[in-house]
């Protein structure tokens, strides 16, 4: 039988383990009021519904009917001349479920903006197409992913999954572990993509 190990008397006991620290709190957005915000308000008033800040990225809230108009105007009138990336989020609880994210540069003023904009299930946005070609493929990439449909676009067909992908992935409620089992039974052969 083992002998019970003794504490060492020269050793003092050790504390209790100090609870885990609270996590310091979010940062919230706020307002944000600069010359451009200004401008942009002025210019489609209740189609913003918010300019904001958060963290040093500025971005405005915008209503979903006035992408293009606005868009336009931020690249034509404030030399947001480069369309980085095209976006969405899913709030599957929201009565507006996605968001969408559409992110600008401009270079000569060498600074980012944000644009979103929200949308129900089932319900399009217009295509920003017109105002930048190379949102071509970030908004098929978003139809893909998301099931977005954009009005207006001129070859809305998936980017990334086959043609005859069911569902789209990056949908909260899009199983990740069913992962199209039709497809992959009809294509490669198999039970499972897992």
């Amino acid at each position: 039988m083992a002998e019970e190990k003794k504490p060492d008397p020269t050793v003092p006991p050790s504390a209790p383990p100090k609870p885990a620290a609270a996590a310091p709190p979010k940062p919230a957005a706020q307002p944000w009021d600069d010359e451009l915000a200004r401008r942009v308000r002025e210019r489609f008033r209740s189609a913003i519904k918010d300019s904001l800040t958060y963290l040093g990225q500025n971005y405005f809230v915008v209503d979903a009917a006035s992408i293009t108009s606005i868009c336009g105007y931020l690249k034509h009138e404030e030399e947001f001349n480069y369309l980085v990336d095209v976006t969405a989020v899913d709030y599957p609880k929201r009565e507006k479920r996605f968001e969408l994210v559409y992110i600008l540069y401009s270079f000569p003023r060498n600074t980012r903006v944000r644009v979103k904009a929200s949308i129900a299930e089932n319900e399009p946005i217009d295509s920003v197409t017109p105002v930048w070609q190379t949102a071509n493929w970030l908004e098929r990439e978003v139809y893909d992913m998301f099931g977005i449909r954009f009005a207006g676009h001129p070859d809305l067909k998936r980017i990334l999954l086959p043609d005859g992908w069911q569902g789209h992935p990056l949908r909260k409620d899009y199983s990740i572990l069913k992962q199209d089992e039709q497809w992959v039974q009809e294509n490669l052969h198999i039970e499972s993509g897992q």
